[in-house]
């Protein structure tokens, strides 16, 4: 069965992922998931919920509260013939892991000239929303992407998040797996047939000739409301889903953008420093020709996160925000570009 023809389902993106985790745990007994609260427990978002019970304590190893500890551990059994997923719950805590995972992991394969990997796939979860606050809210995944040896994954879908966990497990580079825990409920059409999605493809989620909103993870469905806030105006928008930082599709974002002349990036984390600016700095450098107007970014601004929900809809961009963000590209709205 090819991809093309295989049997669709209606899974949230927590099933997805833990269907992808099931099928290659299965697939390969060298698959390992290490972390807090993941075995009889379950996860804490039920994100793990089945594995221990199908595949026992000694491939599902629950472990103390030590992140810099189960990282450490993750990345011995890496380079000593496993493959292990690793859970760091929340990515705030990453910050403990961080030696372990920049200096040891993202370099051993160039230190050693090729005689070590270590294929390891950190999993962790971002965003905002929930109550959590300014410790458990925070969205670092443009640290990752900063580090070379790093792959950093960001799905947006169902489909794409079980297609690139798949691919994730099997690289022989690691790979940090970040997912927006307010997609987890997220529903949508899943192949039966477990098809691994190369990482560093972007994926056009939508078309549209007169401009280009780049974005990420939960970022991707903002764009797409906003492209039909858009369409009320007659403007078309293209929404690209990067699904992968690192790589990066350098070609999809610029090739789109050199049709449309206009782009819009759009990210949870926030803005300053941020994954929006080099990808804005990379279009300006490879499509400055094509542009009518500057390339515009949303992100979050420079604060933390409170416990108020109130100030939890002030963080992330909305969709009337991306659309009046590209109205602003435009000035006034041709007449021509007007719904009749």
């Amino acid at each position: 069965m090819t991809a093309a023809n295989a049997e669709l389902r209606t899974l949230t993106l927590r099933e997805a992922i833990l269907e992808a985790l099931t099928e290659e745990m299965e697939r390969d007994t060298t698959v390992l998931y290490i972390g807090e609260d993941v075995g009889a427990a379950g996860g804490v978002f039920r994100q793990t919920e089945g594995l221990f019970d199908r595949f026992g304590a000694g491939r599902v190893l629950d472990t103390p509260i030590s992140e810099a500890a189960i990282t450490g551990m993750a990345v011995g059994a890496a380079m000593t013939g496993s493959r292990p997923v690793v859970e760091v719950m929340f990515a705030d805590f990453v910050t403990q892991v961080m030696d372990q995972l920049v200096n040891q992991a993202a370099k051993l394969r160039y230190m050693s000239a090729g005689g070590f990997s270590v294929p390891l796939v950190l999993r962790t979860a971002v965003g905002v929303g929930g109550n959590l606050g300014p410790q458990h809210s925070q969205s670092p995944h443009a640290w990752f992407a900063h580090v070379p040896g790093l792959r950093v994954v960001m799905p947006a879908t169902p489909a794409d998040a079980k297609g690139l966990m798949k691919s994730a497990i099997r690289s022989d580079d690691p790979v940090v797996f970040v997912e927006d825990r307010m997609t987890y409920n997220l529903r949508g059409p899943v192949p039966t047939e477990g098809v691994p999605i190369p990482l560093g493809q972007a994926r056009v989620a939508r078309s549209g000739e007169d401009v280009t909103l780049i974005a990420i993870s939960r970022m991707v469905h903002t764009a797409g409301v906003a492209a039909d806030l858009l369409a009320k105006r007659g403007l078309g928008a293209e929404v690209i889903d990067l699904r992968t930082l690192s790589p990066l599709d350098v070609d999809t974002v610029v090739a789109s953008v050199r049709r449309t002349s206009r782009a819009v990036v759009i990210d949870g984390g926030v803005r300053a420093f941020g994954i929006t600016g080099e990808i804005a700095a990379t279009i300006g450098e490879l499509a400055f020709d094509h542009l009518d107007a500057p390339v515009l970014r949303l992100g979050a601004p420079s604060v933390p996160t409170s416990f108020a929900s109130a100030h939890e809809k002030m963080i992330l961009p909305t969709p009337e925000a991306v659309c009046d963000a590209v109205l602003s590209l435009f000035g006034d709205v041709p007449a021509e570009k007007e719904a009749s």
